[in-house]
């Protein structure tokens, strides 16, 4: 079943066209990959899906929703059924990690000081992070440890969706297949559906169900790696060989 559908949508910057009618679908419960070539507008695609950026033109329905032209009330409850993990994590630098992944539980829910201290533990643990690294600022943690903290922050609200944006990105090859492992034993534990973004390609090996490859404004190919050298793209043909 499809928890999100991407039909025929067009970007626009000033004279530039990024995407010119894409079409794709993710279904429930997969690791779902956004590839291309850099500049292309696969963080582009993932922001629009978010909310966090306009399309020109197309639809893009998650959840039984159509995002545009949705309603302000409505985009907020949407909003609270996925969560995001930036490439650079995205962390407050001024709060310490337990407040960087409470804020939204204080934000949006009515729940105590005890539980939502509760629930900060358990994602803290559940992320791979002890319980002692909540104590620490974004400043005093490593870029493996602000993922895993931005990752224990977009899994605060106990999403269905979750968004990763390169999310092994500047971390050593060690630290980037344990992230892998953790990604796979979250979908597994929790139940999610992931959508990435990636240029990593032993993630894209080990991670992702199917994909999504931008290139020349369009989809140029949908599927699983193993049908990927079907396509007569230039850029997948270069990088999956």
């Amino acid at each position: 079943m499809s928890i999100i559908e991407v039909r025929d949508v067009k970007t626009i910057f000033g004279e530039k066209v990024v995407h010119n009618g894409l079409n794709l679908s993710i279904n429930s419960g997969e690791i779902y990959g956004l590839l291309g070539p850099s500049g292309c507008g696969k963080t582009t695609l993932l922001r629009e899906m978010v909310m966090l950026q306009e399309f020109n033109s197309g639809s893009i329905n998650i959840l039984d929703t159509k995002i545009e032209n949705i309603r302000q009330e409505d985009a907020q409850s949407l909003r609270r059924q996925w969560g995001v993990l930036f490439q650079a994590g995205a962390l407050f630098s001024s709060l310490s990690i337990r407040d960087n992944i409470s804020l939204p539980l204080i934000e949006y829910t009515d729940l105590s000081p005890v539980m939502i201290e509760e629930i900060v533990r358990f994602k803290v643990n559940l992320v791979g992070l002890k319980t002692s690294d909540a104590d620490l600022f974004p400043s005093q943690i490593s870029g493996g440890m602000k993922k895993k903290a931005g990752l224990a922050r977009a899994l605060a609200m106990d999403p269905k969706l979750l968004f990763l944006d390169e999310p092994t990105s500047g971390l050593d090859p060690i630290s980037a297949r344990e992230f892998d492992e953790l990604i796979l034993k979250l979908r597994s534990m929790l139940g999610l559906t992931i959508v990435m973004v990636s240029h990593d390609l032993q993630s894209i090996h080990d991670t992702l169900d199917r994909m999504a490859i931008i290139d020349e404004k369009k989809i140029a190919y949908e599927g699983s790696i193993k049908d990927v050298t079907s396509s007569n793209s230039a850029f997948v043909q270069t990088f999956f060989k």
